[in-house]
């Protein structure tokens, strides 16, 4: 059955066209897959993202982060920061499972390396996290390589979205939150170019929702007795296929903040905005010679980026909250769901 999301509410964020399935999948190569894990102790599990079809080890891709408040645990960023390329599919899980789910990327890589004949003596897995402990048993570490190997075997294009995977345990502005994705669609030099952004939502205080710039929030707050700080966290991942530098990138990830301010958050204390990105553009190869030859946008047409790259993330938030049903928590409390909120608010 097709999820609802939120411009099936009649609520259009911005004013960029949208891809085809309105998700991070609308770059060419990019694939999601989910393992989720739910029971009478955990909701809980791994979302991986597949940037390419290739092996991106030997083909790495042009990436980036950044970090708008550094309250995580993310594992793999040093070296994206130093070199500006990415060589592993992304991960997303809980916080204490970070390591385990960093091990599976690194069997998982060994393995397709050695399938295809490539030498693999050092590789960076990428590992982004939320906290999910409210809604999750999160000592046991759930999370086993196994987790890890299926979503990988199962990414595809048009994945699900809502409480699964990595959203599985997630509450963002003390509804449910969870796996989110919206994409855009800009024009450069007469060529569509596609910006995709998924998120793992779990953050912000109810009273400070807002959605398409309605402060809906307090009425919200005052109906389910809602969250009232600001805290979590929340990982953006955004694919482009535009021709960017690694600078040039990190300039575009930055703007993810405006679509988390969009929704009403203030970025608290105890809340991890980190934000990762990559372009499918240029693609690093071994062998290339001595130097690189690369195509890059005028630092003066970013701002069609910048726009895209607000937009995508403030869809993509909304789009976690209203696709992810109401969920129990081990001890019996309820987080209710965005999008039960507003069918009530469509009835009255």
């Amino acid at each position: 059955m097709k999820q609802k999301r939120i411009e099936d509410y009649g609520i259009y964020i911005g004013r960029l066209p949208r891809g085809e399935r309105n998700k991070i999948s609308d770059v060419p190569g990019v694939t999601v897959g989910h393992a989720t894990i739910r029971d009478e102790r955990h909701n809980t599990g791994v979302t991986v993202i597949q940037p390419s079809e290739g092996n991106i080890f030997r083909d790495k891709l042009v990436a980036a982060s950044f970090v708008h408040n550094g309250f995580g645990k993310t594992a793999g960023t040093v070296q994206i920061d130093e070199l500006g390329t990415l060589e592993t599919p992304i991960a997303l899980t809980n916080t204490l499972n970070v390591g385990a789910v960093s091990d599976a990327v690194v069997a998982w890589m060994l393995r397709r390396c050695e399938e295809d004949g490539i030498a693999l003596r050092s590789v960076n897995p990428v590992v982004g996290e939320c906290n999910d402990a409210s809604l999750n048993a999160i000592a046991d570490r759930a999370v086993t390589a196994e987790h890890v190997f299926e979503a990988l075997r199962t990414a595809s294009a048009d994945f699900e979205e809502g409480a699964v995977g990595a959203g599985a345990g997630t509450t963002c502005y003390g509804l449910k939150g969870g796996i989110g994705s919206a994409s855009r669609v800009i024009t450069l030099d007469g060529r569509d170019c596609t910006v995709g952004v998924l998120v793992q939502s779990n953050y912000g205080a109810t009273a400070d929702l807002q959605i398409n710039g309605e402060p809906v929030g307090q009425e919200i707050s005052r109906r389910i007795r809602g969250e009232a700080c600001d805290q979590g966290s929340i990982m953006v991942i955004l694919a482009c296929d535009v021709p960017l530098t690694a600078r040039q990138l990190r300039r575009v990830i930055r703007r993810c903040s405006v679509g988390i301010a969009r929704c009403g958050s203030y970025i608290g204390h105890g809340s991890g905005e980190i934000f990762l990105g990559f372009s499918t553009a240029n693609v690093i190869r071994p062998g290339d010679g001595d130097m690189l030859s690369f195509t890059a946008v005028r630092e003066d047409r970013l701002d069609r980026l910048f726009r895209a790259a607000g937009e995508a993330t403030e869809e993509a938030i909304l789009n976690s909250m209203v696709t992810a049903k109401e969920t129990a928590a081990p001890d019996g409390h309820i987080i209710r769901s965005l999008g039960d909120c507003l069918e009530a608010r469509l009835k009255n």
